[in-house]
Protein backbone atom coordinates (compact mmCIF):
# COMPACT_ATOMS: atom_id res chain seq x y z
CA UNK A 1 0.00 0.00 0.00
CA UNK A 2 1.47 3.34 -0.91
CA UNK A 3 1.50 6.54 1.16
CA UNK A 4 -1.40 8.16 -0.73
CA UNK A 5 -3.65 5.14 -0.21
CA UNK A 6 -2.97 5.14 3.58
CA UNK A 7 -3.85 8.80 4.02
CA UNK A 8 -7.13 8.42 2.13
CA UNK A 9 -8.48 5.54 4.23
CA UNK A 10 -11.81 6.51 5.78
CA UNK A 11 -12.19 9.71 3.85
CA UNK A 12 -14.79 9.86 1.10
CA UNK A 13 -13.48 10.17 -2.37
CA UNK A 14 -14.85 13.23 -4.07
CA UNK A 15 -17.38 12.47 -6.75
CA UNK A 16 -16.65 13.65 -10.24
CA UNK A 17 -18.00 17.07 -10.92
CA UNK A 18 -21.60 16.85 -12.09
CA UNK A 19 -22.39 18.08 -15.55
CA UNK A 20 -25.79 19.57 -14.89
CA UNK A 21 -27.88 21.12 -12.17
CA UNK A 22 -30.09 18.00 -11.97
CA UNK A 23 -27.05 15.86 -11.19
CA UNK A 24 -25.89 18.43 -8.64
CA UNK A 25 -29.28 18.39 -6.90
CA UNK A 26 -29.29 14.59 -6.89
CA UNK A 27 -25.78 14.50 -5.39
CA UNK A 28 -26.82 17.05 -2.73
CA UNK A 29 -29.89 14.96 -1.86
CA UNK A 30 -27.80 11.79 -1.50
CA UNK A 31 -25.31 13.63 0.68
CA UNK A 32 -28.15 14.97 2.87
CA UNK A 33 -29.57 11.46 3.25
CA UNK A 34 -26.19 10.06 4.24
CA UNK A 35 -25.61 12.93 6.62
CA UNK A 36 -29.07 12.42 8.14
CA UNK A 37 -28.43 8.73 8.73
CA UNK A 38 -25.03 9.51 10.23
CA UNK A 39 -26.54 12.11 12.58
CA UNK A 40 -29.29 9.66 13.63
CA UNK A 41 -26.72 6.96 14.34
CA UNK A 42 -24.61 9.35 16.41
CA UNK A 43 -27.69 10.56 18.29
CA UNK A 44 -28.67 6.97 19.09
CA UNK A 45 -25.17 6.26 20.43
CA UNK A 46 -25.27 9.43 22.52
CA UNK A 47 -28.76 8.72 23.96
CA UNK A 48 -27.66 7.11 27.21
CA UNK A 49 -31.16 7.21 28.71
CA UNK A 50 -32.64 5.13 25.88
CA UNK A 51 -29.72 2.69 26.00
CA UNK A 52 -30.19 2.33 29.75
CA UNK A 53 -33.91 1.64 29.32
CA UNK A 54 -33.20 -1.00 26.69
CA UNK A 55 -30.54 -2.64 28.83
CA UNK A 56 -32.81 -2.55 31.89
CA UNK A 57 -35.65 -4.17 29.95
CA UNK A 58 -33.32 -6.89 28.70
CA UNK A 59 -31.98 -7.60 32.19
CA UNK A 60 -35.52 -7.63 33.60
CA UNK A 61 -36.62 -10.15 30.97
CA UNK A 62 -33.61 -12.36 31.72
CA UNK A 63 -34.33 -12.20 35.46
CA UNK A 64 -37.97 -13.16 34.90
CA UNK A 65 -36.92 -16.12 32.75
CA UNK A 66 -34.42 -17.31 35.36
CA UNK A 67 -36.98 -16.88 38.15
CA UNK A 68 -39.50 -18.97 36.24
CA UNK A 69 -36.87 -21.63 35.59
CA UNK A 70 -35.77 -21.76 39.23
CA UNK A 71 -39.38 -21.81 40.42
CA UNK A 72 -40.08 -24.79 38.19
CA UNK A 73 -37.00 -26.57 39.48
CA UNK A 74 -38.04 -25.92 43.10
CA UNK A 75 -41.51 -27.30 42.51
CA UNK A 76 -40.04 -30.35 40.80
CA UNK A 77 -37.61 -30.98 43.66
CA UNK A 78 -40.37 -30.48 46.24
CA UNK A 79 -42.46 -33.09 44.45
CA UNK A 80 -39.53 -35.50 44.40
CA UNK A 81 -38.86 -34.93 48.11
CA UNK A 82 -42.54 -35.44 48.93
CA UNK A 83 -42.57 -38.71 47.00
CA UNK A 84 -39.32 -39.84 48.63
CA UNK A 85 -40.65 -39.09 52.10
CA UNK A 86 -43.89 -40.87 51.27
CA UNK A 87 -41.98 -43.91 49.98
CA UNK A 88 -39.67 -44.07 53.03
CA UNK A 89 -42.38 -43.47 55.63
CA UNK A 90 -43.87 -46.60 57.21
CA UNK A 91 -47.59 -47.23 56.63
CA UNK A 92 -48.65 -46.71 60.27
CA UNK A 93 -47.00 -43.28 60.23
CA UNK A 94 -48.74 -42.39 56.97
CA UNK A 95 -52.08 -43.49 58.41
CA UNK A 96 -51.52 -41.41 61.53
CA UNK A 97 -50.55 -38.40 59.42
CA UNK A 98 -53.67 -38.83 57.27
CA UNK A 99 -55.80 -38.99 60.43
CA UNK A 100 -54.01 -35.96 61.87
CA UNK A 101 -54.50 -34.07 58.62
CA UNK A 102 -58.21 -34.87 58.68
CA UNK A 103 -58.47 -33.66 62.27
CA UNK A 104 -56.54 -30.51 61.41
CA UNK A 105 -58.84 -29.86 58.44
CA UNK A 106 -61.91 -30.33 60.60
CA UNK A 107 -60.62 -28.05 63.34
CA UNK A 108 -59.46 -25.48 60.82
CA UNK A 109 -62.92 -25.44 59.27
CA UNK A 110 -64.48 -24.81 62.68
CA UNK A 111 -61.90 -22.14 63.50
CA UNK A 112 -62.40 -20.56 60.10
CA UNK A 113 -66.14 -20.33 60.56
CA UNK A 114 -65.66 -18.90 64.05
CA UNK A 115 -63.07 -16.37 62.86
CA UNK A 116 -65.14 -15.38 59.82
CA UNK A 117 -68.05 -14.55 62.07
CA UNK A 118 -65.99 -12.34 64.39
CA UNK A 119 -63.04 -10.99 62.34
CA UNK A 120 -62.96 -7.47 60.86
CA UNK A 121 -62.94 -7.19 57.05
CA UNK A 122 -59.23 -6.25 56.55
CA UNK A 123 -58.12 -9.19 58.67
CA UNK A 124 -60.46 -11.53 56.80
CA UNK A 125 -58.99 -10.38 53.46
CA UNK A 126 -55.44 -11.08 54.66
CA UNK A 127 -56.48 -14.52 55.86
CA UNK A 128 -58.04 -15.28 52.48
CA UNK A 129 -54.81 -14.25 50.75
CA UNK A 130 -52.76 -16.52 53.03
CA UNK A 131 -55.14 -19.43 52.39
CA UNK A 132 -54.87 -18.90 48.63
CA UNK A 133 -51.06 -18.92 48.87
CA UNK A 134 -51.18 -22.15 50.89
CA UNK A 135 -53.45 -23.76 48.29
CA UNK A 136 -51.06 -22.80 45.49
CA UNK A 137 -48.07 -24.27 47.36
CA UNK A 138 -49.86 -27.33 48.72
CA UNK A 139 -47.28 -29.95 47.69
CA UNK A 140 -44.26 -28.25 49.31
CA UNK A 141 -46.28 -27.56 52.46
CA UNK A 142 -47.42 -31.18 52.68
CA UNK A 143 -43.85 -32.38 52.11
CA UNK A 144 -42.61 -30.16 54.93
CA UNK A 145 -45.45 -31.33 57.19
CA UNK A 146 -44.71 -34.99 56.54
CA UNK A 147 -40.99 -34.41 57.04
CA UNK A 148 -41.64 -32.70 60.38
CA UNK A 149 -43.96 -35.51 61.46
CA UNK A 150 -41.37 -38.15 60.54
CA UNK A 151 -38.64 -36.18 62.31
CA UNK A 152 -40.74 -35.90 65.47
CA UNK A 153 -41.66 -39.58 65.43
CA UNK A 154 -38.04 -40.66 64.90
CA UNK A 155 -36.89 -38.32 67.65
CA UNK A 156 -39.59 -39.58 69.97
CA UNK A 157 -38.66 -43.20 69.19
CA UNK A 158 -34.97 -42.57 69.93
CA UNK A 159 -35.82 -40.79 73.17
CA UNK A 160 -37.47 -43.90 74.60
CA UNK A 161 -34.37 -46.08 74.18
Amino acid sequence: MNEDARTNIGTPTPAPAPNGSAELREQIERTRDELGRTVEALAAKADVKAQTKEKTAAVKDQAAEKAALVSGQIHEKAGQVAQLVKDKTPDPVLEKSVQAAAQVRERMAKASRYAADRAPDPLREKAEQAAAAARVNRTPLLAVGVAVAVFLLVRRGRGRR
